[in-house]
């Protein structure tokens, strides 16, 4: 995310019969509306802190060779991360948002993300470990004497501190990619966390979401990127969602019934994929005495059947889809199942309703280092009785990456607007490793239909059948 003068960047129950007198509301709630200009600088530097304590979590728990080292091409070494987590602050908050001279404009250039593809970052003149951690430290010092000086108004970069949110989304995304990296490493665990929460209940398959219009994205949410925006009414026929992301369990029946060598399910891209990289089942997953085994964390152990898959690309999800006679969702679809509530027509922040999300809400943060049981999250189900659809697994969809109607790239085009295109597929919600303040009902992810080492799962829809109430 740098500065716009030098464009750089970083580069996702059953159906009520009653319908409500209005299909949708135009409300949006603002969170940050009702805070003074002190209480908005504390819950930035507040942000801000949970961030960079993260990033330090995440670059202490491994020596200097490990921060240093790439552990696939697919990645970027540690150290080039937490530099460039600098690099962005420096840019945009020291430079643009508070008007300072420039710290280290040397090293621009080492950590403009596309000027560099990840498999050449290790052969660049990188910040060695102690000098990347006196950077960051440098750039957060000033950074903070910014927000204190700083009107939060006047621009639009600045309005409801939003250059900050930025940044502190910015942090949290690299942090969740440090985490797969630490995922992607060999050797002992040097991550630790205590298990999720247990699922009380089993739960019905799948949930019928009435067809009509809903209001889809913001224009009022104070940090949300440019690709969220703006809301815009979309009418979406009726259909069936899975009530929880598809399951381990779910998905060894389709490995059993042989559909990793069953040409029908998968699409020609898709197809040719598995055949050219042999892929049998999920990254990380292997197979052993009749038993299958997954590597987590440095951790392994037997698949939990009860947990969400995780580790699979767009293809292999399309692939179970089909032979499990559904299909993935439309992002629109995926949007309306976790925003919309049908009685009052109501379009809300997160599925439970406006409040930020809780422990008692979805796994995030990296909270479990793991998707928590389906269904082990009641208190964050939608409306209509949709569990997950935050935190756990991001969620592939069947749709493209393009900008809503209206769409005007803000604060650069580099950051949503270049990618926008077939290549791309959307994911939504979320997952384990995606902190709180990275994630709501509109934020839109993408990645190529082939990345398997992200935290990405899946759920299931189908169109409904003919009688059938929606």
């Amino acid at each position: 995310m740098p500065s716009p003068t030098s464009p750089r960047a970083c580069g996702a129950a059953c159906a009520q019969e009653r319908r409500p007198a209005v299909a949708t509301s135009t409300a949006e709630p603002n969170p940050l509306r009702d805070l003074s200009p002190e209480q908005l600088k504390a819950h930035v530097a507040g942000a801000l802190t949970r961030a960079r304590d993260r990033s330090v979590v995440l670059t202490d728990a491994v020596d200097d060779d490990d921060l240093t080292k790439q552990h696939s091409k697919l990645m970027s070494p540690l150290v080039w991360d937490l530099a460039h987590i600098g690099s962005q602050e420096e840019l945009w908050l020291v430079r643009d948002v508070g008007g300072r001279e420039p710290l280290r404009p040397d090293i621009d250039d080492l950590y403009d993300a596309f000027q560099h593809p990840r498999a050449d970052r290790p052969s660049l003149p990188l910040l060695g470990p102690a000098e990347a951690r006196a950077y960051v430290r440098e750039v957060r010092d000033k950074a903070l004497d910014v927000l204190d000086a700083a009107p939060l108004h006047g621009r639009r970069l600045t309005e409801n501190a939003f250059a900050f949110g930025m940044i502190t989304q910015h942090e949290q995304q690299h942090d969740e990619t440090m985490l797969a990296t630490h995922q992607l490493r060999r050797g002992d665990p040097v991550l630790h966390a205590p298990p999720p929460p247990a699922a009380p209940r089993r739960l019905p398959r799948e949930v019928v979401v009435p067809g009509g219009p809903f209001r889809m994205g913001t224009s009022a949410e104070p940090w949300a990127l440019d690709n969220e925006r703006p809301a815009h009414e979309v009418d979406v026929a009726g259909f069936a969602i899975d009530t929880t992301p598809v399951t381990c369990g779910d998905y060894l029946a389709f490995i059993d019934a042989g559909g990793y060598h069953e040409r029908r399910w998968w699409s020609e891209d898709g197809w040719d994929y598995r055949n050219a990289h042999d892929i049998t089942a999920p990254l990380f997953w292997r197979r052993e005495n009749g038993q299958w085994w997954r590597r987590r964390f440095g951790v392994v152990e037997p698949v939990p059947e009860d947990e969400p898959v995780v580790h699979v690309s767009y293809h292999e999800a399309r692939a179970y889809a089909a032979w499990a006679g559904r299909r993935l969702p439309t992002e629109a679809e995926w949007e309306k199942a976790a925003r919309h509530d049908p009685a009052t027509g109501v379009t809300r922040r997160f599925p439970w309703g406006d409040d930020e999300p809780t422990a008692a809400h979805a796994n995030l943060g990296q909270r479990h280092l793991r998707p928590a049981p389906a269904g082990a999250y009641p208190a964050g189900a939608s409306p209509l009785g949709v569990h997950q659809l935050i935190g756990d697994v991001w969620e592939w969809t069947s749709t493209d990456f393009a900008g809503y109607p209206g769409f005007t790239a803000f604060p650069y085009r580099e950051y949503s607007e270049v990618f926008f295109g077939p290549e791309y597929k959307v994911l939504r919600g979320g997952s384990f490793g995606t902190d709180a303040a990275a994630i709501r009902g509109t934020f839109r992810n993408w990645d190529y239909p082939i990345r398997r080492q992200i935290f990405a799962g899946f759920r299931c829809a189908r169109d409904l059948r003919p009688g059938e109430s929606g």
